[in-house]
């Protein structure tokens, strides 16, 4: 699979463009941004609670 180029991210444009309508645009973009910015919120969280038990899990064994 290739990247995609300036003229196929103007076509995803048009077709959402098309099919939403320009009111329900932003609408979906801000949706779309909360929705990117709490899972990475979540896997962070996640990382750092499992970094912590790895370290934790370290030191019971050096005892």
């Amino acid at each position: 699979m290739g990247r995609l180029g300036p003229m196929e991210l103007v076509l995803i444009l048009a077709i959402a463009l098309i099919i939403f309508g320009p009111a329900k645009l932003p609408e979906i973009g801000k949706s779309l941004g909360d929705a990117f910015g709490n899972f990475k919120k979540q896997a962070n969280k996640v990382t750092e609670e499992i970094k912590i038990d790895m370290s934790d899990n370290g030191e019971e064994k050096k005892s």
